[in-house]
């Protein structure tokens, strides 16, 4: 372990493409992309748990001075992704050259790209969705056109100059192109990750004209790797026993920066051990939620993620995240948080959401409670910033105590 690290503190733009450039062919150290409008004590504590040699900022490049004494990497590591895990102390995903070049090469073959397609890069580039769309410019020989943040206008305006660009997006952003009334035919294919994707949003972009790939991936697996529910060529999906996804192939991380123990917890062999719930349809993998987020209510499990896409097909939800959340009684009530549909002459109640669940899934599984927002709210990634949607929020329609709706009381354990 010779190798340098430099923190990477920088907007996404040239400096930050060379400095991914320079570390993919070893020319330069390896970088940790962070994003510079993290605050001051947030950054400091990155900074003290990544012990890097050098930290590269607009201003030029400081050594500093209150990390750790530096430690390298390995000679094959050429970016490191800082995690962005709520709580604990912050990991940083080791990965290779050899890695992301493998993801991005996948990623290239499985969307057809031809030699000259270019990339539109409006995701951060602290994360590794951000980083991948650089990286996949930089095996296609092709120059990205880099958005310093996401804004509906400027795609537009990329789009018309720039014909067929690729694109990488979380679902709200895709939301925001149909809402504006982007021309998403333009686009050459949409990279479509970070978050479920809701039906109707993906049958109303694929009206529109967008060729969406969903994507199955994360920071370990160098970004997206399944798409569309089939591995990309040289990964492989598998499920354990009790339905945890297991991933395997060259697009795997090498492991956490000084921190073997979680290495350790998290590979099997040539496995890694997600913290996902999936599903082998026909074949094809489905996510159904995060271990995680997997709800205990008077002694039922219930998949959060299952519930929010059953909830999803309801004509009048445009948007929904399905959690958890604190109850005396029954440890935890099912709660929704629901953004409704535009247009709506009247916004969905609690009770008639509960029958539409129960028509595909036990009843204990039905929302017990029900919030109404204008927006889900997000992490700078684009996820929904679930620590704040399990905060007591407010609850709105008929909601029966839990346990005293006799349908889902027969299916709660005693």
């Amino acid at each position: 372990m010779e190798r340098r690290l430099h923190a990477v503190v920088l907007p996404p733009g040239p400096r930050l493409r060379d400095a991914l450039a320079a570390a993919l062919d070893g020319s330069g150290p390896a970088i940790c992309p962070l994003s510079p409008d993290l605050p001051e004590p947030a950054l400091r504590d990155l900074l003290a748990a990544l012990a890097p040699h050098a930290v590269e900022t607009a201003d030029g490049t400081r050594h500093p001075s209150r990390t750790p004494e530096p430690v390298p990497v390995a000679d094959d590591t050429a970016v490191l992704i800082a995690t962005s895990g709520s709580t604990g102390t912050p990991k940083f995903v080791e990965l290779s050259s050899a890695a992301l070049r493998h993801s991005a090469a996948g990623t290239l073959a499985r969307i057809g790209a031809a030699p000259a397609d270019r990339w539109l890069c409006c995701v951060p580039t602290s994360h590794i969705s951000g980083i991948q769309v650089l990286v996949r410019s930089l095996v296609a020989g092709t120059d990205p056109i880099i958005h310093p943040r996401f804004d509906t206008t400027a795609v537009d305006a990329a789009l018309t100059a720039s014909p067929g660009l690729h694109i990488a997006l979380v679902p709200t952003q895709l939301r925001r192109l149909l809402d504006t009334g982007t021309d998403l035919s333009r686009i050459g294919a949409v990279i479509l990750g970070g978050a479920p994707a809701p039906p109707g949003l993906l049958a109303e972009a694929r009206a529109r004209g967008a060729r969406v790939h969903t994507t199955y991936g994360m920071s370990e697996t160098s970004g997206g790797c399944v798409y569309d529910g089939v591995p990309l060529d040289g990964m492989r999906a598998a499920l354990d026993p009790d339905g945890r996804i297991r991933l395997a192939g060259g697009s795997l991380f090498t492991g956490y920066r000084l921190r073997p123990d979680l290495t350790a917890a998290t590979r099997d062999g040539d496995w890694f051990l997600t913290q996902d719930l999936g599903a082998l349809d026909g074949g094809r993998l489905r996510v159904r939620g995060r271990i995680d987020d997997v709800i205990n209510t008077g002694g039922e499990k219930v998949v959060a993620g299952e519930v929010a896409a059953a909830l999803a097909r309801h004509p009048r939800i445009r948007d929904v995240v399905v959690v958890g959340r604190p109850d005396p009684e029954w440890g935890e009530r099912v709660t929704a948080v629901v953004v409704p549909a535009p247009g709506s002459t009247e916004a969905p109640r609690l009770p008639e959401l509960r029958a539409f669940v129960r028509e595909t899934m036990p009843a204990y599984a039905a929302p017990h409670e029900l919030e109404l927002v204008e927006a889900i709210p997000l992490l700078p990634s684009g996820k929904p910033d679930r620590a704040r949607l399990r905060a007591a929020g407010s609850p709105t329609g008929d909601a029966p105590a839990p346990g005293r709706d006799a349908s889902a009381e027969a299916h709660r354990a005693p």
